[in-house]
């Protein structure tokens, strides 16, 4: 009998994998069966992130990354391919944000470091992935974005990482029209609020109660909430999804309406 999100014996590779959703992906994925390649600047991390992953019975492989460095996105790429021989599924993680920035109190430096980070890195990996899909005749390929509902339901001083999470949901339905002729699917998962170093600043302030409060399920996301989604889309399950952007926010962007 098929099991649609088996994922014994895919490779996955993961960007941003040294904290966070890139570090909790790692296990989930590898928990389920998959291969997975992590990529990040902060290598001692990720070092430990493979002995955990190797003592629980999974496969992982830590690899130096600068997603902002177009040689060492190949390079990371390349790992997966010299480990494995292919590459099922990349996952563009990586993300980082400016703290409480308008568009009128950011820097120029500080707006090139975000959407460097998350928006450019993106095409990038998304490109360098889709050239070696081809070069290695594999017989397709799949790309998650790590989106957020900030690109549509935002609050002032989110600039410019809500911009970059609109241009990134933007991306993934533009990309899902021009990767469909190589077999490949881009997906996007986009989390509400979750605690992480992006949302740090927001959810441990004062206002954090208030801000909650507006959930309609009167919390924030804890991790294992991901979970489903992120294999549904990281597996056969979702083989005939691209171009969809999956919400997982208790609601949130709901109560805007």
């Amino acid at each position: 009998m098929q099991q649609p999100f088996n994922l014994s014996g895919h490779v996955i590779a993961i960007t941003g994998a040294s904290s966070g959703f890139g570090h909790h992906f790692a296990g989930v994925l590898a928990s389920a069966g998959a291969k997975v390649i992590l990529g990040a600047r902060r290598t001692d991390k990720l070092a430990e992130r493979v002995e955990e992953i190797t003592a629980g019975g999974g496969e992982a492989v830590a690899v130096s990354l600068d997603v902002r460095d177009k040689e060492s996105i190949g390079n990371f790429l390349d790992a997966a391919y010299d480990t494995y021989g292919r590459l099922d599924c990349v996952i563009n993680n990586a993300g980082v944000e400016a703290g409480a920035k308008t568009y009128y109190t950011i820097d120029e430096d500080d707006w090139d470091f975000v959407l460097d980070t998350n928006l450019k890195s993106v095409w990038l990996v998304s490109k360098l992935y889709t050239d070696r899909v081809i070069a290695h005749n594999q017989d397709g390929g799949n790309i998650i974005m790590i989106s957020s509902i900030t690109d549509s339901r935002t609050i002032k001083g989110q600039f410019p990482y809500a911009v970059s999470k609109g241009g990134m949901t933007r991306m993934t339905e533009v990309m899902s029209l021009e990767a469909a002729k190589y077999n490949i699917r881009v997906n996007a998962l986009a989390p509400g609020y979750f605690l992480t170093d992006v949302s740090r600043i927001l959810l441990e302030s004062p206002m954090s109660k208030t801000f909650v409060n507006g959930i309609p399920m009167r919390r924030v996301g804890e991790f294992p909430d991901l979970d489903g989604p992120l294999l549904l889309l990281a597996s056969d399950a979702s083989r005939y999804m691209t171009g969809s952007v999956l919400v997982v926010d208790g609601g949130h962007v709901c109560a805007s309406l």
